[in-house]
């Protein structure tokens, strides 16, 4: 039996402890950087996140660690994708297509905009001069463990507002509970932009906006997201806060270990920007600066009321000169406000519809 291939070249099995090896490894390849007056990395600065590795890895591709440069080079050029098949992976945006109608969320809305307006990231970096399948590494299949029933459901919920099918009637009338749109309330955390789509916490690459900053202290590190333009500030060697005080990007204290910077980030509110996570969310981060100026970024997720089983995974963000400019998710909050007013305007006409249907 042939093993798997991406393009036709055979492959080695990769040992599941490499990817440990990997990580380790890169961790210590930073004696030669920027450092504080107190002798640590200094982090501080812009980098862009935005990576064509994906997210997952395709199931086709079972525990294959890294691809070859070779055919890291042609996913790179956004000619090629890692793909199972699956449509539906935020972290794989339509092929660009110079602005021939294909929108940002699939077809069957008005979307956005079309995949001109996409900067889903140009390249597959390197770890250790290996090329990742996959950000996830650990389970070595490099996919999310499965999701609870609470997780899968939390999940759903994030979305609801945006799966919502508009036929162009206030088709929800007739249906128990309440409407998609009966209030700002009833749209998903994304829609709302107060949470969502890659900003998480984890970090992780999107379609747009993957550029951060971090700025760096003696006692406080923070860390600003392009992504809903959310700032975590994390601080340095301090004790977690009561639990009863619970953030949306949750509450985040980090410590150095050698020249990685480690944050954990814990009570979180029961809705969280990491998709199907929720108040049980325990996230620790790992940031190690590179000789080359780039940034080696590392998570692992634990929320055993979501996942079945803890999962991590690694990816690295290239030094930028480029700010990180404001993101006005709703600019002025018309949007949300236009999004309210259509639907109340779609309900007044299939009453008055009703109305003089029932008349005649």
């Amino acid at each position: 039996m042939q093993p798997t291939t991406l393009s036709g070249g055979p492959f080695g099995r990769i040992c599941p402890f490499l990817s440990v090896l990997v990580v380790l490894a890169a961790a210590s390849a930073s004696a030669d950087v920027p450092r504080t007056a107190s002798g640590k990395p200094d982090l501080s600065g812009y980098y862009d996140g935005g990576t064509r590795t994906p997210l997952e890895r395709p199931r086709n591709l079972g525990e294959r660690e890294f691809m070859t440069a070779e055919e890291a080079a042609r996913i790179g050029t956004g000619t090629e994708f890692l793909d199972d098949g699956r449509s539906n992976d935020p972290n794989r945006p339509p092929p660009r297509k110079g602005g021939d109608g294909i929108n940002a969320f699939g077809a069957g809305n008005v979307g956005g905009y079309n995949a001109f307006w996409l900067d889903p990231g140009s390249g597959v970096e390197p770890i250790d001069g290996k090329y990742p399948t996959s950000i996830i590494y650990d389970p070595p299949n490099g996919r999310e463990p499965r999701m609870t029933m609470k997780g899968m459901m939390k999940k759903a919920d994030n979305f609801s507002s945006f799966t919502h099918h508009n036929d162009g009637t206030a088709s929800w009338l007739d249906k128990p509970g309440p409407g998609p749109f009966d209030g700002p309330e009833e749209l998903a955390l994304a829609e709302r932009c107060l949470l969502g789509f890659s900003a998480g916490p984890p970090l992780l690459p999107g379609v747009y906006n993957n550029h951060k900053r971090i700025v760096q202290t003696e006692d406080h590190v923070m860390i600003l997201a392009e992504m809903v333009h959310d700032a975590r500030i994390v601080r340095l060697n301090d004790d977690h806060g009561h639990e009863e005080m619970r953030r949306w990007l949750g509450d985040a204290v980090g410590h150095w270990e050698g020249d990685t910077l480690v944050v954990e980030t814990t009570n979180f509110r029961e809705d969280t920007g990491l998709y199907g996570g929720d108040e049980n969310l325990d996230l620790v981060e790992r940031f190690t600066l590179l000789e080359d100026g780039n940034l080696l970024y590392h998570f692992t997720v634990n929320d055993p009321t979501a996942w079945t089983a803890p999962w991590s995974g690694r990816y690295v963000w290239k030094k930028s000169e480029q700010p990180v400019y404001e993101y006005a998710c709703h600019e002025g909050n018309y949007s949300m406000f236009n999004i309210l007013r259509g639907a109340r305007l779609m309900e007044r006409e299939e009453l008055a519809r009703r109305a003089s249907a029932g008349a005649d």
